[in-house]
């Protein structure tokens, strides 16, 4: 596969993971954790308008990414969120998380999957263009 290919279709599987995210977990309350989560960091007991803001801005990001404008800007700006996300979470409210403390683990493969994405094989395919 080249390194076009494979940059695409991590794109668009960075850009679903941020979709799902937002839309489903957040805007559509399907994970209510997600709500819960953010009471808790905020300290408010009626976070709905802000998680689906969240998830409105997650979604966002998922048509960022497809849209591939300002590749690395966005590739900065996911890793940031997430590093900084993860770790409120972490220190803040790790019984709400999935996976505990553990969350931070995928996180961190996360931002590898996008560093790579980005730096990586985006660097290939502009050599070969």
């Amino acid at each position: 596969m080249k390194a076009l290919d494979k940059h695409l279709y991590t794109n668009y599987f960075i850009a679903a993971v941020w979709f799902i995210n937002g839309l489903f977990c957040k805007v559509l309350n399907l994970v209510p954790r997600h709500q819960q989560i953010v009471e808790q960091i905020l300290g408010i007991s009626q976070g709905r308008f802000i998680t689906i803001t969240i998830g409105l801005l997650e979604t966002g990001m998922a048509l960022w990414i497809i849209s591939r404008l300002w590749s690395r800007v966005n590739a900065i700006t996911q890793i940031s969120i997430i590093a900084t996300m993860n770790l409120l979470e972490f220190l803040l409210v790790p019984e709400l998380l999935l996976w505990g403390k553990a969350n931070a683990l995928f996180a961190l493969l996360f931002i590898v999957v996008i560093y790579f994405n980005e730096f990586v094989l985006n660097k290939q395919e502009a050599y070969k263009a």
